[in-house]
């Protein structure tokens, strides 16, 4: 299973469309950490798998989700609720209560990759408006198999980022 996961656009709804349009035939899955400042009623939601930011208004978002895949259980959140700028120990509580293996999220707008207690926890950092010392506007493809998770960063014109390159047994 392939899942493109996006985050933190930040009202830039044609860079959405542009993922859609690139990769509709390569991923099985498009996921969307928050913040898109998008209505909650946007055709764009019919695709993406999207969770509420704290920049989002509307009810339809929700603050959280559990997505099931045939290889995965995937927790997703935007982040502001668990606090992720001091760490990702309360997004582990809530990753352990949700049994996910895959936990994404944003609101940092920072890369972040790492697999914590057999859990994939993953930010695919800001497609818009990037911060912190890898300062690429970017997406992450997670490629699921049995054996393990290979995550691939790429930057706004779908370049894959060669030295953002991970392999994590499970």
């Amino acid at each position: 299973m392939k899942y493109l996961v996006v985050s933190d656009n930040h009202g830039d709804r044609q860079i959405l469309v542009d993922l859609l349009d690139a990769y509709k035939d390569q991923v099985d899955l498009f996921l969307h950490c928050g913040d898109s400042e998008l209505p909650d009623s946007d055709p764009l939601w019919d695709t993406y798998q999207v969770v509420c930011g704290n920049c989002d208004y509307g009810a339809q978002y929700p603050n959280q989700r559990t997505v099931e895949t045939n290889v995965d259980r995937i927790y997703m959140t935007h982040g502001h609720l668990a606090d992720v700028r001091f760490g990702i120990t309360k997004l582990g509580l809530q990753a352990r209560q949700a049994d996910a293996s895959i936990v994404l999220f944003g609101h940092t707008h920072q890369i972040a990759c790492e697999k914590v207690g057999g859990r994939l926890f993953l930010n695919p950092g800001s497609i818009s408006q990037p911060r912190g010392p890898i300062n690429v506007k970017s997406f992450a493809i997670i490629e699921s198999t049995p054996e393990a998770w290979h995550v691939d960063y790429y930057d706004r014109q779908f370049k894959a980022q060669e030295d953002l390159h991970f392999v994590f047994p499970r």
